[in-house]
């Protein structure tokens, strides 16, 4: 479910399915304190951000322009936009 708060962040730009991770292609800030919805191609989900980096370095804060590596808990897709979830 859509909820107008929420902020598009970025969209998923490639997904390496053996590990779980997607790149996102940064249009907000990000933090590791942030949590995340997922939605596109029929699916939809909800997760905290817990693992995010830039060129295999942890990072705890990204910016616009930023592509992320970021673990998900469900497959996604290219093209499947990411919104930061408010509270």
């Amino acid at each position: 479910m859509v909820n107008l708060a929420d902020v598009r962040v970025g969209k998923i730009t490639h997904y390496y399915d053996k590990i779980g991770v997607a790149v996102i292609e940064l249009e907000g800030a990000l933090s590791d304190k942030d949590s995340i919805r997922i939605s596109g191609h029929g699916n939809e989900f909800t997760q905290p951000v817990s693992s995010m980096q830039i060129e295999h370095e942890n990072i705890e804060k990204a910016k616009k322009g930023d592509a992320i590596g970021l673990k998900v808990d469900q497959p996604v897709k290219e093209g499947d936009e990411v919104f930061k979830v408010s509270a």
